[in-house]
């Protein structure tokens, strides 16, 4: 989903504290991109009540094609904004196939409850999906997985993402056969951005405690206490002269 440039923030987030958070902040397209891929939700039910199904599609799917074309303008990260013209392309569809204004929040609660199953099943058979994503985006492998506190961290952080996904599709899902729109759309801005920014941190924290466990066991040469061969040595250098 991504270009080799859109994935080098994250290959270089592990070494460095400093780069963790604005590199995954980048690979989500920056505040900006986080903001921007709200603004198709937020004006398509006010734009519903002014001018009705066809007028909210026309202003959503407008809204996110002018996005699109703004980053590819600035030279910005466009994935994002990819991703978000085909979100809002495919709600749009449903909510026109559906003749009902709430059907365009149905993708997007279905999706949760797929990612939210996928997250904990990853955990249960024991190869949780932060760390397969983390470390094959970075290209280091599958080492964590024989760690067994590191392979704990990363399925703590994926917890965190099912959590999150499986709480988007209950309250949403709740709402939707409540038939209370407002509410639906409220909450959809709710548990967008928001709750995404709160689990990344948490990711965070989980990435940098698993790597602290993959961290090399063994103190590199001269930097802990002797080795055998030092030790041995100035007895060899002796007989050496002895001779």
């Amino acid at each position: 989903m991504t270009t080799d440039n859109n994935m080098e923030p994250l290959r270089s987030a592990e070494p460095s504290e400093d780069e963790d958070a604005p590199s995954l902040l980048d690979q989500m397209g920056g505040l900006s991109g986080l903001v921007s891929s709200t603004l198709p939700i937020l004006v398509f039910v006010p734009a519903n009540k002014a001018w009705g199904l066809v007028g909210a599609i026309v202003a959503s799917l407008g809204l996110a094609l002018a996005i699109f074309v703004w980053r590819i303008a600035r030279k910005e990260n466009v994935q994002p904004a990819v991703s978000g013209l085909v979100g809002v392309a495919i709600c749009v569809a449903i909510a026109w196939l559906t003749g009902d204004v709430k059907g365009y929040f149905l993708y997007g609660i279905w999706m949760s409850l797929l990612y939210g199953v996928a997250f904990f099943a990853s955990v249960l058979v024991r190869w949780p999906l932060v760390g397969v994503i983390w470390k094959g985006i970075n290209g280091d492998g599958m080492r964590w997985r024989s760690v067994a506190p590191a392979r704990k961290a990363y399925a703590y952080a994926t917890v965190g993402w099912g959590i999150a996904f499986l709480a988007r599709f209950f309250v949403q899902n709740w709402l939707y056969n409540a038939d209370d729109t407002t509410s639906l759309w409220l909450a959809r801005m709710l548990m967008g951005w928001p709750l995404t920014g709160v689990v990344t941190l948490y990711t965070v924290l989980m990435v940098r405690r698993a790597h602290s466990y993959l961290e090399p066991e063994a103190e590199e040469p001269g930097s802990g206490e002797p080795t055998a061969v030092e030790l041995e040595s100035p007895q060899q250098e002796t007989k050496g002269h002895d001779h």
